[in-house]
């Protein structure tokens, strides 16, 4: 929900950050205690890396002993894997009717073992590496030799469902020997001579191993393997994932592997800034308080165009289309995939995807039983602790994956203290072979302090650096942040596949969702210990409050709650008419309650909160409730405003897909009525029929089609264009905190199209795009802050028209096995092409106090995002399980946010923020312990330490660098997190 012009906190009455002097970080301890504290830290690492090395260096052999009677097949397996360092690798479901085993046998080969492990068994084995992959039994083909014949094998490994190319996937003869892995674009080459063996083994992680016979052909062709979690298939029906050569989309999709090594102690989008077109800041540095721009296009609250889905549910706010990380910041841990589709997307609904959509995909149906506890630590205090556990899909097709974490920190800057607890549950059972269904709970509870922009030369002046909190204050000797913001959000999701017959199938999701929460802040004045950068004394209010002979509070604190009720159901229809097309039709319904209203919190030592009505509801008000003008409010009373807002929503979709060979085509046709409705409790009376507004409706559509041709194994072409509406956001269409209906508000639009070009090779990958979109009645209703009136105004503007325009560039090279490049350049022109207006201003008692009957935009480049970027990532593989990774980022020709009614006169332009470049570093070391898969993870965020500024605001357009409110980008930090899988 939306909480504020900068991102608001709340305080929870009683509630307060318990530490001590939080200015004092790591760096301004003793250097005493410094050096002590690291020796320590380094004994630990030293211990810590002997013991792995110690057990890894025992636990590899490949001679094994064991004395087994009737015992398991798996409990053979694991000491089996215990002894000899291998990984074994299973679907628990395949043990099932094994026989029980007997053995006696001291330092014997490890193969040989094997042999009379697996002999009478319903299974088999094979050896892959380092691996030992158990297989069911199938019936090899026929040969003249008990040998493939010798010749150089090739083939291509692709994902199942998306058909992207599975870079790094093993490929081995069975039962050890000779294996090679894919390379970037999913190829394999694999020379066997005479005596090496007949069948191949393909596998990868997160995929069902697959075996191949090998007979007179030497060309295998495409390989495809299934996903061992069922969740992509199902977004896939449900969803909208592109496919890799066949959707013409631009699209970059993030694997579970980069999740986990490269995120660290960061949110979800700044894994996005290896995506062209992509920014993303962390804002105030608060926990999940990142935002996401993308061409241009921003997820933030209000001015919503960037579409999130998770496994195909839109989670955008209804209200005003903006997207709140920290809701999910726990998804990372389940996360298969995340996408990034660029410009109009493969949504069949209509979500806020003008600038792109991301796509988050799940766990759901998990083939394998086992899990992961990992636990990170941090620099300012950050420390997570994740655990999960999945039972694997059983014989009588149950399954279910359970997943809960645990973050808590200091924050980057003062103030910004944070806990979250992140949770996800999923229970599945396969109905019949061609039904299944699927429950999940996902979400998270947190609480975290935030901060407002301030000026440049305050944060120069502050003697905290860019670690200054404005609002931080004291209270009773504890320091505490009355701005501090808490949400939960659980989501539940109801997933039912039916695969009716060949060639049709029906999917459909039920989906709810309870938002709670919101932020607060403080009213009045509170003095200073002493200067500006010192904290607020409450203390000090609270005496005042104390002295005050009527007992009311000049200073209090309150709380925005911004809780919401969703409901929705998405149904997807998929049929094929004949060989080479595919039909999908299905609706999208939801319904949406949203409830704002503010509730005192402490009353710092008065009595109660005087709450009189200064308003009515012509000129609207967000003082006082009119049906209790003399107010008198204590703790928990609603104060200043009181409304619900309804929306409701129905849509329906069809798309039609033409593939064959090496063309593909669709086209995507989508309706949707959407019905806004305002109900204020506190500007009307209670008989006022007036108190609930009429519904207003606003009818939208999308018109998209495109192509994509293969030129041949290595190259294709693609090319899209669309024509999308969407209706304003609910703030733009009720005026001033009133039932009155803005006569201007009107749906908006996009037009746009786009061309790309795709190369894949054995050792170089490219992908390029040409993108022009026109944005066109685009409108504002916002609030903002004056700092020459010390004042909080609205305004209105309507009849808004940017164009965004640019070119991507995506590259990947793999000059030698162990080491793979990565970059991307992207360019963009984005600006306003019409001047606006007539727009009026409303100081906070919603009074006029300024008319702009012409808005000068024509020319204004478009602010909030760089419009070059450019990254530069490296992977190197030191040792088979120890590699090393680092990523550059520039960011250029980037201008600041402003307020649209301050563009009074012509030649106007806002400031623009100097360029910066960032330095990250990972390492990833891959080891066992007793026999368990682990993995030790060290990330760090700028490098350099380097200062920038990451968010600017220059609300007059002045484009001077001593009026604009900003943001400092976050200093270096550091994470380090240890995972064992089992």
């Amino acid at each position: 929900m939306d909480f504020s012009t900068f991102p608001v906190p709340v305080h929870n009455d009683g509630r307060v950050n318990k530490f001590k002097n939080a200015t004092k970080g790591f760096f301004r301890i003793g250097p005493d205690t410094k050096r002590k504290f690291i020796m320590r830290i380094k004994l630990i690492a030293v211990l810590l890396f002997a013991v792995c090395m110690h057990l890894s260096a025992k636990s590899f052999s490949q001679n094994i002993t064991l004395a087994e009677k009737n015992s398991s097949l798996q409990a053979v397996l694991n000491k089996i894997e215990q002894q000899s360092g291998y990984d074994i690798f299973m679907q628990t479901e395949l043990l099932t009717g094994s026989n029980k085993v007997s053995l006696n046998v001291k330092n014997e080969a490890l193969t040989k073992v094997l042999d009379r492990v697996f002999k009478g068994q319903p299974v088999t084995y094979a050896i892959v590496g380092h691996t030992i992959v158990v297989k069911e039994k199938t019936t090899q083909a026929t040969t003249n030799s008990a040998n493939a014949p010798a010749s150089l094998y090739t083939g291509k490994i692709v994902d199942a469902v998306t058909k992207e190319p599975l870079i790094g996937a093993s490929v081995g003869v069975k039962g050890g020997g000779k294996a090679t892995s894919t390379s970037l674009n999913g190829t394999f080459k694999l020379n066997l001579e005479n005596g090496d063996g007949t069948v191949l083994v393909i596998s990868y992680i997160g995929y069902i191993t697959k075996e191949i016979t090998l007979s007179g052909t030497t060309n295998l062709g495409e390989i495809e393997l299934k996903s061992s979690s069922s969740s992509m298939k199902e977004v896939v029906v449900t969803g909208d994932v592109a496919i890799d050569r066949k959707t013409p989309v631009a699209v970059t999709t993030i694997n579970q592997r980069f999740i986990e090594e490269k995120l660290g102690n960061q949110d979800i989008p700044q894994l996005l800034s290896v995506v062209p077109g992509v920014m993303a800041t962390q804002g105030d540095g608060g926990y999940g308080d990142s935002r996401v721009n993308i061409r241009g296009f921003s997820s933030r609250s209000k001015n919503g165009n960037v579409a999130q889905t998770i496994n195909g549910i839109p989670v955008n706010d209804m209200e005003n289309g903006s997207i709140f990380w920290s809701d999910f910041s726990g998804l990372t841990d389940v996360a298969t995939s995340i996408q990034v589709q660029r410009g109009l997307g493969a949504n069949k609904i209509i979500v806020p995807s003008f600038g792109g959509t991301i796509n988050i995909t799940t766990r759901s149906t998990d083939m394998d039983k086992g899990g992961f506890i990992s636990q990170g630590i941090g620099s300012d205090g950050y420390e997570k602790t994740s655990v999960l556990l999945s039972t694997g899909l059983d014989k009588n097709g149950w399954a279910a994956t359970f997943q809960g974490s645990r973050t808590q920190g200091r924050g980057n800057a003062d103030g910004l203290n944070f806990l979250g607890y992140n949770y996800f549950f999923n229970v599945s059972k396969q109905l019949s072979s061609n039904q299944s269904l699927s429950l999940s709970l996902m979400g998270a509870t947190q609480t975290h302090g935030q901060r407002p922009d301030e000026s440049i030369a305050d944060w120069q002046n502050a003697p905290q650096g860019i670690r200054w909190n404005y609002e931080l204050g004291v209270k009773d000797g504890k320091q505490i942040n009355p701005y501090n913001n808490n949400f939960s959000k659980p989501l539940f999701s109801l997933n039912h596949e039916w695969n009716i017959n060949g060639s049709s199938s029906l999917s459909t999701v039920l989906y709810a969702t309870y938002g709670t929460g919101g932020g607060g802040g403080i009213q009045g004045d509170a003095p200073r210990v002493s200067n500006l950068y010192s904290p607020y004394d409450y203390t000090a209010a609270e005496k005042a409050n104390f002295a005050n002979p009527d007992g009311s509070a000049s200073t209090y604190f309150y709380s925005s709650h911004n809780n919401h009720t969703w409901y929705g159901i998405r149904s997807t229809y998929r049929t094929e008419l004949g060989k080479s097309i595919n039909l999908s039709t299905g609706v999208d319904l939801r319904s949406y309650d949203g409830t704002h209203y503010e509730t005192v919190t402490d009353l710092l030592g008065a009595d109660y909160v005087y709450d009189p009505y200064t308003g009515n509801s012509a000129i609207g008000s967000r003082s006082g409730d009119i049906n209790n003008p003399e107010h008198r409010a204590v703790v928990g009373d609603k104060i200043d405003y009181y409304n619900k807002d309804k929306i409701l929503s129905g849509a329906a979709f069809a798309q039609a897909e033409y593939s064959k060979k090496d063309f593909s085509v669709f086209v995507t046709l989508t309706g949707s009525e959407t019905a806004n409705r305002r109900t204020d409790f506190y500007n009307y009376l209670n008989s006022d029929p007036n108190q609930t507004s009429k519904y207003v409706n606003f009818f939208n559509y999308q018109a998209k089609a495109g192509a994509n041709y293969n030129i041949n194994e290595a190259m294709n072409v693609f090319a899209n264009v669309g024509y999308m509406t969407k209706p304003p956001y609910f703030d733009n269409i009720f005026q001033k905190f009133t039932n009155n209906i803005n006569p201007s508000s009107v749906s908006e639009k996009l037009l746009s199209y786009e061309l790309g070009y795709g190369l894949k090779l054995a050792h170089f990958s490219a992908k390029l795009n040409a993108y022009r979109t026109s944005y066109n009645d685009e409108s504002f209703a916002t609030a903002y802050f004056d700092q020459a009136t010390n004042q909080l105004y609205t305004v209105n503007v309507a009849g808004v028209d940017e164009l965004h325009q640019g070119l991507e560039l995506e590259m990947k090279l793999k000059p030698i096995k162990q080491i793979t490049i990565n970059g991307m350049l992207s360019y963009g022109d984005w600006h306003y092409t019409n001047d606006a207006g007539p727009s009026t201003v409303y100081n906070s008692q919603q009074q006029a106090v300024k008319t702009v009957n012409k808005v000068y935009l024509k020319d204004i480049k478009v602010g909030d995002a760089a419009q070059t970027t450019a990254a530069l990532g490296a992977d190197i593989d030191v040792l088979p399980d120890l590699s090393i990774g680092g990523n550059y980022f520039y960011y250029g020709n980037y201008y600041s946010q402003f307020n649209f009614a301050n563009a009074g006169q012509p030649d106007m332009h806002p400031y623009k923020i100097p360029n910066y470049s960032i330095w990250n570093l990972n390492g990833v070391f891959r080891f066992k312990i007793a026999g368990l898969d682990a993995v030790l993870i060290g990330n760090v965020n700028n490098l350099l330490n380097s200062k920038y500024i990451a968010d600017s605001y220059d609300g007059n357009l002045t484009g001077n660098v001593n009026n604009v409110l900003v943001y400092y980008g976050l200093g270096r930090t550091f994470v380090t997190s240890l995972k064992i899988k089992f």
